[in-house]
Formats: structure tokens, sequence, C-alpha cells
């Protein structure tokens, strides 16, 4: 897995050191224990997410150079700061001025997965026999970027995120960029029509519903531009902790999403220099 890569490892970790609040910790006696790297605590952060294993099999995996309670507490003063927020936005913007983001087709969708230790955010999952789950609904442009997104629990329709991941991307400026927005059939409805309307967007493509008894005289719609969210989707759910979440905290979760949105987006930046550079050098 790409996590797991030292040239996005460090390309990651050099975007998320600056960004890391500066802590004035002193003693009065001058005598109290070396406070743990960073970097260590990040590496064991990116091993969880990506094996979806527990956190103390994290710190083994890592070699036990962090204690499994230390990176909670350094990941939860993270998360209190931002920082995995802030990373995954300069990745996007990253991403557009580097290579560039192709809003001609923007689709939307969701994807419901496994969140067996419950907690906030999460409902039973209609086809996971109602077991405990969550959802998260994205934005892509026409390559499979993430451009916006969303999470709720998995009794969620997607229909009632379409507004907050919409208003994600609206919050990044790229809304009036949008020529066509692809959406599935769980989105039709009158409702939807006048909220893309309200937007601006002229061009939205929504597939029709097939009711109960039409059967195969109904003609279905094609894939159209919907498949790029559908593969990123697929890329999100290869990360253990995205497929089967064990955080008990909207706000842990949402920071695990944008950590993985932010190694996917750093490994095509350097897999594009790779392309045009024949001599790799640090990416700028």
């Amino acid at each position: 897995m790409r996590a797991f890569d030292a040239e996005v490892f460090d390309a990651l970790w050099a975007a998320v050191e600056p960004l890391i609040p500066v802590r004035n910790e002193t003693h009065p006696l001058g005598c109290h224990r070396p406070r743990k790297s960073d970097r260590d605590c990040f590496r064991v952060i990116m091993v969880r997410l990506a094996t979806g294993c527990s956190w103390e099999d994290a710190e083994h995996l890592t070699g036990g150079v962090v204690s499994d309670t230390t990176a909670r507490e350094r990941r939860d003063q993270w998360v209190a700061a931002g920082v995995f927020e802030a990373i995954a936005e300069q990745a996007i913007a990253g991403y557009d001025k580097v290579i560039g983001l192709d809003l001609s087709d923007v689709a939307i969708d969701g994807s419901t997965h496994k969140a067996p230790g419950g907690g906030e955010g999460t409902g039973k999952n209609p086809v996971d026999r109602c077991k405990l789950g969550w959802k998260w609904s994205i934005a892509t442009d026409a390559e499979g970027i993430p451009i916006g997104w969303a999470i709720d629990s998995a009794n969620r329709h997607d229909l009632r995120l379409l507004v907050p991941t919409i208003e994600a991307v609206k919050r990044r400026g790229l809304l009036a960029d949008i020529d066509t927005l692809w959406l599935d059939r769980g989105y039709a409805g009158k409702m939807t029509m006048k909220y893309l309307d309200y937007l601006g967007l002229v061009d939205p493509v929504v597939a029709k519903r097939r009711w109960r008894g039409q059967g195969k005289s109904v003609r279905k719609t094609s894939m159209g531009g919907r498949w790029p969210v559908e593969r990123t989707n697929s890329w999100l759910s290869n990360y253990g902790q995205m497929g089967r979440n064990t955080d008990r905290k909207i706000s842990h979760r949402l920071s695990q999403l944008a950590l993985a949105i932010a190694v996917i987006l750093t490994a095509k930046l350097i897999d594009w220099r790779n392309r045009w550079n024949p001599k790799p050098s640090p990416i700028r």
C-alpha cells in the first residue's frame, strides 16, 4: 500500500510537521521524561489507518517506539488543531496547481461501511443485517479526485448527505466551475432538482428511479460520468480504518478520511513527478 511508501510518508510528514502546534512544556525541576517524537507518532497513526488494526497492534508493528496511549493522545491534539483537515486541503490545492482539477464532470455518491465499536455518527446498516456502520458521501472530479465530503451514520440516506457534500465543495470555491453533476437514482426527486437549480447547476444528470413492478421494460440509465466516484470509494475502502472503522467520535472518523485522501493525492503527485521528470526530486 502506498501509505507505507517512504516517499509518500516523507512528503506527508513534510506537510504535517509545520502544522503541529508548538508545545510549551517546562518542568519546574527540569527533570521530566523526553517527549516522544511527533514523526514516530505519525507513523503509528499511518499504520493504523492503512491496516485497520488496533492501537496496540500499531504500536507493535512500528517497533514499540511509541506507546499506543501516546499515539492516541497525539492524534487527539492534532485533531483539535485541525492538522488532518489542513493537509487534505493542501493536497487538493497542490493537485489542482500541479495537475489540475477537471470539473467538467463531477459525481457524488455515498459508501457505507462497518463501525463495530459504535459511538457518535453510527447507526444500523440496512444492507449489512442492521449491524452498526457509518457512511461517507464524497464528490469527485472527472478523474476521481475528492473535492468535498461529509460523513454520517449508515442508516442515513445518501440524499440527506447531498447538501453537506456540496457545501464542502462550495467552501473550496469550486462550485462555480462545475459543468455537469452526475448523481445516481437514489438522489432523484423534485427537491433535488430545485436545490441544484438554486445552486445554479444548469446541467445536472440524475439517473431515473426504477419503481417496483416496472421490471425490465424500463430502460436502465447508463453509468455516464458516475464511475470515477465509484472508483474513489474503492480506493478509500482499501484502507483498513475506512472499511472497518473502530473510532467512536465523528471528529476522529473525519480525520481518518482526510488523512486517507491526503495519502491518495500525495501518491498521485509523486507518480506525476516521476512520470515527467527523469530525475526524481522532492516535491516543492
